[in-house]
């Protein structure tokens, strides 16, 4: 069977899937790779300006949406997985879907990419550049320790040659990968701004320790998690010198960031319409990378204030006469930029917390324990806690300091947004998981208050 025909047999069934209800986002994909092997190279072959890759444990979505605001913007169509399916199926699905004959409707393809995936879907790419920005501890009982994640990085990166690097300087593990590559090959990025480091190393930081020779790396400065500026004490190694980089952070709570852009001997000024020092980290590796791409600063600078929230990464939407702000929490590290994020805005706070233990969040939900929810202390008049480990997550916010008159235990996801919206009248802050964030985002969908379906 040509590749013409097995293509059409992948789009009738993702039809027929549609047709059931049951969604298509990685179903065709997955059906076309099983007939062509091949399926992702060859399709993606067929892009002129080739393809640039995304991987990270947080931020994938925000850093490719505003990567897809910037090259879009300077005229480049894009083949993308803007869904949200970042595995080889979806991979396979969004390229299927841009298949027309002989020929394919983009000019240039970009992926976001999930971490475990990266060294099977970058040899089928062939990327011009591959960025990556982070890697915190995620769901350990699916993907193991962040060393097993880091070597098969650097074996896929070993065995790319001709795919440029683009690294977070800031992040020990992601850095040290482009330790033995050619400067030319490389571009770092960071963050150059001491009033926005932390008084010092959270508990839950996972790359403490020289990846080299095993020694605790010392710190002149702490941004967030393990990122900031570290050298190893006994020279074997320290962080790079970036390329691109960001001076005069200025973080307004929830509702956004600001902060001067260091390119290339050019600097602007970037209002970022998303919150936190974590999309100040997004935007900086959306610049470097459309930088290697041959973006100017200013398509770079139009692109970013054009960014908007990706699905449920600080998506805001109006329901029940109310302002729900959805700020996704799924590990340690993401959570705590959330909550020091949530820390900075002034009143009191009324959340929505739903926690599940679904096999896409990860069946341990232990690290809880180690996101620093003590923060919210003091500063809630209400949570209420769904999902389908409510009462472990009212627990550790009891242990965290919160009154329990403020904790209200609905597991049932639709009654608990009930609940949360019935009481009140300001802003309300949901802070799902991610299989909660796709549920919630349905019962939005299906009230009117969101547009758009999210990849499963």
């Amino acid at each position: 069977m040509i590749l013409g025909a097995k293509i059409a047999v992948a789009r009738a069934a993702g039809a027929l899937s549609r047709r059931s209800g049951r969604g298509a986002t990685s179903l065709p994909g997955k059906l076309l790779m099983r007939l062509e092997p091949s399926a992702i190279a060859r399709l993606a072959g067929r892009l002129p300006e080739g393809n640039a890759v995304i991987s990270a444990t947080n931020g994938k979505t925000t850093t490719a949406a505003m990567v897809a605001a910037i090259l879009e913007g300077r005229g480049t169509r894009l083949v993308h997985n803007r869904a949200g399916a970042n595995m080889a199926g979806g991979v396979a699905s969004v390229l299927l879907d841009a298949a027309r004959g002989g020929a394919i409707d983009g000019d240039a393809g970009l992926f976001e990419v999930d971490e475990f995936w990266l060294d099977r879907v970058v040899p089928e790419l062939k990327p011009r550049a591959l960025l990556l920005a982070n890697l915190f501890r995620d769901q350990l009982d699916r993907y193991g320790e962040l060393e097993t994640i880091a070597d098969r990085w650097g074996a896929t990166i070993a065995a790319a040659p001709a795919t440029t690097l683009v690294l977070n300087a800031d992040d020990p593990l992601v850095a040290d990968l482009g330790r033995d590559s050619p400067p030319e090959r490389v571009t770092y990025f960071g963050v150059e701004d001491d009033g926005v480091a932390l008084h010092g190393m959270a508990h839950a930081s996972d790359s403490k320790h020289c990846r080299r020779c095993g020694a605790p790396y010392v710190y002149d400065a702490i941004y967030m998690g393990h990122l900031g500026h570290y050298h190893c004490p006994n020279g074997d190694s320290r962080r790079p010198r970036p390329d691109v980089y960001a001076t005069d952070v200025t973080l307004d709570g929830t509702r956004g960031a600001r902060f001067t852009l260091h390119l290339g001997g050019e600097r602007a000024v970037i209002d970022l319409p998303l919150p936190g020092l974590y999309n100040v980290y997004n935007a900086l590796g959306a610049a470097a990378l459309t930088d290697v791409l041959g973006a100017t600063l200013e398509q770079i600078v139009t692109g970013l204030h054009a960014t908007r929230a990706a699905f449920g990464r600080a998506e805001t939407v109006a329901v029940g006469g109310r302002e729900l702000a959805i700020l996704l929490v799924k590990n340690p590290a993401g959570a705590n930029e959330v909550l020091r994020t949530l820390a900075l805005d002034d009143g009191e706070l009324d959340v929505l917390a739903v926690l599940n233990d679904n096999t896409a969040d990860g069946r341990d939900i232990s690290w809880v324990w180690d996101a620093d929810f003590e923060v919210l202390a003091g500063r809630v008049r209400r949570i209420t806690c769904s999902g389908t480990r409510a009462a472990e997550l009212a627990l550790r916010l009891k242990y965290a300091g919160v009154e329990p008159e403020r904790l209200h235990v609905v597991p049932a996801l639709e009654r608990g947004l009930d609940a949360a919206l019935a009481d009140g009248d300001g802003r309300l802050i949901a802070l799902p998981t991610y299989t909660a964030m796709l549920a919630l985002r349905e019962l939005l969908v299906a009230r009117g208050a969101a547009t758009g379906s999210f990849a499963r």
